[in-house]
């Protein structure tokens, strides 16, 4: 919290080197946001840039009274809402065509595996309503608790929590009958 209140007066003052920081610190985190709220990786490549450039113009007249953190994924979660609006989708891209961000780790053949996987995990987070989408990424990708998520939804924390609980029952539904269809015993 320190750091950020230092980055944040830096950044005020006019230091590239802060808003350089600040853009190091969150791209990442925003960009798996945006990416699991549309489906699609490039639109959320386009917001999280946005965001950013949003953010470097407003230093003189920005006022925190949160976390930069949360300030930033709400300025990226109603730029999703936004662009949404905007192109009226309402269903999203296929998992074929959406991307992820790149990372280390796996190797080739654990990568088929968990390409398969988050395939599937795209495809059932698309057919969410967005809300319930939105309020599980919110909590899974950026470990926001449900005040936090409330705040950003602007609804009432058990509607926050409805939207949480409601959406990881339906992911599951529909990630199960998704293995029940692909168990080879089931048929």
């Amino acid at each position: 919290m320190v750091e950020e209140r230092l980055l944040i007066l830096r950044f005020k003052r006019g230091s590239p080197q802060a808003l350089r920081r600040i853009y190091d610190k969150y791209k990442v985190e925003l960009l798996k946001l945006a990416t699991v709220l549309l489906g699609d990786g490039n639109a959320a490549e386009d917001i999280v840039h946005d965001v950013f450039v949003a953010f470097a113009g407003s230093a003189e007249r920005i006022k925190l009274t949160g976390s930069l953190r949360s300030y930033l994924t709400t300025s990226a979660v109603n730029r999703v809402r936004n662009h949404r609006r905007n192109n009226h989708r309402h269903g999203g891209i296929s998992p074929e065509d959406a991307s992820l961000p790149p990372s280390g780790g796996p190797g080739p053949a654990q990568w088929a595996i968990l390409s398969e996987q988050l395939a599937l995990l795209a495809e059932a987070l698309q057919q969410l309503p967005y809300e319930q989408r939105e309020a599980l990424s919110l909590r899974m990708e950026m470990d926001m608790s449900f005040r936090q998520i409330a705040a950003v939804q602007h609804v009432p924390l058990n509607t926050a929590k409805g939207r949480y609980r409601y959406g990881m029952e339906r992911l599951r539904s529909l990630l199960n009958s998704e293995v029940r269809q692909c168990d080879p015993q089931t048929t």
